[in-house]
């Protein structure tokens, strides 16, 4: 595995605007909303049912308390990985960074070690010129392919049906990389752990990978649309 300067990656800063995040690239004026700010916006009436339901059984306290814990836990597991990837050491002596370390030893194990040679961005800043960017946890050469890569914790394991948006999140990213670079892929992979160590591999590709794409160009055009009626 091995770090390559294949493509240049901007810079970016971040901003808020009505409480959303948004990109500001290479000091552009643009502020292109992040993809997580176009799918969070326009999540259907049932997934935010679905979610409030949830809150409502175990209580705000505690439905405060898990949130907070699972990002905490999320947060350190990228930075593991982030700096493995880099080739560099992280230490969180926290009771949370343990398990977080746990569970990116696990992706490394089965994601990534004997699997991953070439590494082309890492925590990249990725953008579609006018619509929109995000920060990638990882692009590079995966199983001998160009892979758009997506680092997951969570509480309990996931069923496919029901993350939907993720595939959704790594076609933008592929989307952006395409428009900016001129290269084709066709790739995205999750890699996911629960806190559990249950370890799971995602993968979208052909008609799958291309569905997503139109999937969150149509979330895109709602989030336009949406903002421009208010």
């Amino acid at each position: 595995m091995k770090l390559v300067h294949k493509y240049e990656y901007p810079t970016s800063t971040r901003a808020a605007i009505d409480g959303l995040r948004h990109y500001n690239i290479d000091g552009s004026s643009d502020k292109l909303p992040s993809v997580t700010t176009v799918l969070g916006q326009t999540q259907t009436s049932d997934k935010a049912a679905s979610l409030q339901r949830w809150r409502d059984k175990v209580g705000n306290e505690t439905a405060r308390k898990i949130t907070q814990e699972a990002a905490a836990r999320g947060t350190s597991m990228h930075l593991y990985l982030e700096k493995y990837c880099l080739g560099e050491g992280y230490l969180d002596m926290t009771d949370v960074g343990n398990v977080a370390k746990h569970m990116a030893e696990k992706i490394v194990d089965k994601g990534i070690d004997n699997r991953l040679t070439e590494i082309y961005g890492n925590e990249a800043v990725l953008y579609y010129p006018g619509l929109y960017a995000g920060s990638c946890d990882l692009i590079g050469e995966l199983d001998g392919q160009i892979t758009i890569i997506d680092f997951k914790q969570t509480n309990k394991p996931k069923q496919r049906e029901w993350i939907g948006d993720y595939f959704l999140q790594m076609a933008a990213y592929g989307m952006a990389h395409d428009a900016v670079y001129d290269t084709t892929i066709e790739k995205g992979v999750i890699l996911m752990c629960s806190k559990d160590l249950y370890y799971q591999e995602f993968v979208i590709e052909g008609k799958e990978y291309r569905s997503a794409k139109h999937g969150f160009l149509r979330r895109l055009d709602q989030f336009y649309s949406d903002k421009g009626k208010v």
